[in-house]
């Protein structure tokens, strides 16, 4: 029997890229894990239990980082698809464009820090919606290159063509370019979620340790040591991902394709 070198390696790199994911999964059910011993003595649902009754602050931050990570993608979704349409259309485009990439020049951190005396003046500082016009000020430039490639010559037709039927601005968007876009609405959606929802530097920041998010707790259990509870809150961190991933593979991407 022929010994196949290339199922091997596949089969090796699935399992690399599986075990953080199965390690996380088996340190949220862990409990009194220590050195030397290899496997901990106690497996079950105990941290789990704690987080759904007595740790409601961890449940909450869940709740939280999903309101504010809908409400950024959302926004920035549809403000960057409908405002690319006139970054395209401006004489100036390259340089609005050019202007777009400014954000992501910047590290989160420092960006967040040259934008906290505004936000203070404004009475945004250390509160949820602060933190949600942060995390746009990431996500919508995003949504802005993300959307140059939709309004090409063939667009630009279509537009024409529908202005030559007698319909307005609202039907052409409403009738032709709203439909034709939705896939790359849905996919800026996810794309601009995940952007919000893994943010650390600017939450931290502005939010000021009052706006806990669940990027933000996973970092404190860290600094805490405990491992249990950072473990779990890593395994709620990755679901909303996995389950956007899972959607934009079955409904999404297959009807693309």
């Amino acid at each position: 029997m022929r010994f196949s070198v290339k199922p091997f390696i596949l089969s090796l790199l699935v399992l690399l890229v599986l075990f953080p994911f199965a390690y996380l999964g088996l340190l949220s059910l862990a409990g009194d894990w220590r050195f030397p011993d290899v496997w901990p003595a106690y497996i079950g649902l105990r941290n789990w239990y704690a987080v759904l009754s007595a740790e409601t602050s961890l449940w909450q931050s869940f709740l939280l980082s999903v309101l504010i990570s809908v409400s950024v993608a959302t926004a920035a979704t549809f403000s960057g698809f409908f405002i690319s349409r006139l970054v395209y259309y401006h004489p100036k485009q390259h340089l609005l464009t050019l202007l777009s990439y400014f954000p992501y020049i910047l590290a989160p951190v420092v960006f967040a820090a040259c934008l906290s005396f505004f936000f203070l003046k404004l009475g945004l500082f250390g509160k949820s919606g602060g933190v949600v016009v942060a995390q746009f000020m990431v996500a919508f430039p995003y949504a802005l290159i993300f959307f140059g490639s939709f309004w090409g010559s063939k667009t630009q037709q279509l537009e024409k063509l529908v202005a030559t039927l007698g319909g307005n601005l609202w039907h052409t968007f409403q009738r032709v370019l709203l439909p034709m876009a939705r896939g790359m609405l849905l996919v800026c959606f996810f794309q601009t979620f995940l952007i919000s929802w893994f943010e650390y530097g600017l939450t931290s920041i502005i939010g000021v340790g009052k706006v806990q998010t669940l990027t933000i707790k996973v970092f404190l259990f860290i600094k805490e040591a405990n491992f249990y509870y950072g473990a779990l809150s890593c395994v709620l961190l990755i679901l909303p991902p996995v389950a956007l991933l899972y959607i934009n593979k079955r409904y999404v991407f297959n009807k693309l394709v």
